[in-house]
């Protein structure tokens, strides 16, 4: 393996989960005439905010499209979703890209780049090695259990090391708040829900201290998805306006979510926004695939894939190209 690809395999992490801690519900209707998309999101900045921005300038109707949305917990369980056709595109993480790179979705863009994971403990646990037989909660195949496994590999340790409880992210923050698990591997905006019970909870592993980049996607079924290029266009559209309007496109996903702006800021603050123009750079020098390499070892290694395919094979980077010109 060469050393780019190990640099990318510490660099993996996790997306954020939620800012919201409700289970799959549907939201407020359709934002246009045109063929419909059907677009799944997680609650948080990286999943709604370009769809906040495609409604309020209005780029779903200005490429012939309307667009309805969905919120679920986690990438997993919106990969499922696409699979059935009850969704056509969705938002995930790092952590569920092992999903598209087992032919179960395809990717045909780059959202961000996030650095918001953590393992945490409860006060008095201080380092991963303290996790040591205690029950730490983990929502399997997303972030969470990808931070906690880079964070054991790092402490010499393994999942064989702590008593692992599965459960989804909304259950986690209940749990440790209430002092049923010992650690979790979790996320901001999250943890700070959490330290609103346990306010001096501990930090023992971050994706900062890890270092790396962390890509964020957006995915459609495994074959090509309804009106690809064109929903592609409103993606980086939309990508374009928020990185030139960091401070309104805060408002209008908080206004999507219905949530405090200053909860959303403090979720933006651990996002590194790329422009499309970067994004197309990366994808025709490499460096997407690369990320992409690094993280299919990752899951070999992991047992969640028995081989790590080409980044081609489940990135539609031509189209996010070609969509672009």
């Amino acid at each position: 393996m060469s050393m780019s690809r190990r640099t990318l395999l510490t660099s993996l992490s996790a997306t954020a989960l939620a800012l919201s801690v409700s289970a799959c519900s549907s939201d407020d209707g359709d934002s246009g005439g045109g063929t419909k998309i059907r677009f799944g999101y997680i609650a948080d900045y990286n999943g709604a905010s370009l769809l906040a921005i495609a409604d309020d300038q209005g780029l779903w109707k200005k490429h012939g499209l309307s667009a309805s949305y969905k919120t679920f917990v986690n990438g997993p369980i919106q990969i499922q979703a696409l699979g059935s056709g009850d969704l056509d595109y969705g938002y995930i993480g790092p952590g569920a890209l092992w999903l598209p790179a087992s032919g179960k979705a395809r990717v045909v863009a780059i959202d961000t780049l996030t650095y918001a994971d953590r393992v945490i403990a409860k006060p008095g646990i201080t380092s991963i090695a303290g996790l040591k037989g205690k029950k730490v909660g983990v929502p399997e195949g997303t972030s969470g259990e990808m931070i906690l496994q880079l964070a054991l590999r790092d402490a010499g340790m393994t999942m064989d090391d702590i008593k692992k409880v599965a459960m989804d992210a909304p259950t986690i923050v209940s749990a440790f708040s209430s002092g049923q698990i010992d650690g979790a591997g979790i996320n901001y905006p999250l943890i700070d829900t959490i330290k609103q019970k346990v306010p001096d909870l501990v930090e023992v592993a971050s994706t900062k201290d890890i270092g790396g980049s962390f890509p964020t996607a957006f995915v459609t079924g495994g074959k090509k998805g309804p009106a690809e290029a064109k929903v592609v266009k409103v993606l980086q559209e939309a990508n374009d306006w928020r990185a030139a309007h960091p401070e309104e496109s805060v408002k209008l996903t908080a206004a999507l979510l219905k949530l405090p702006e200053d909860k959303v800021k403090a979720d933006a603050s651990h996002v590194e926004m790329l422009t499309t123009a970067e994004l197309v750079a990366k994808t025709k020098d490499g460096t997407v695939g690369e990320w992409l390499d690094g993280m299919s070892d990752f899951f070999v290694s992991t047992g969640q894939l028995k081989k790590a395919p080409a980044a081609t094979s489940f990135y539609a980077g031509d189209v996010y190209t070609k969509a672009a010109a």
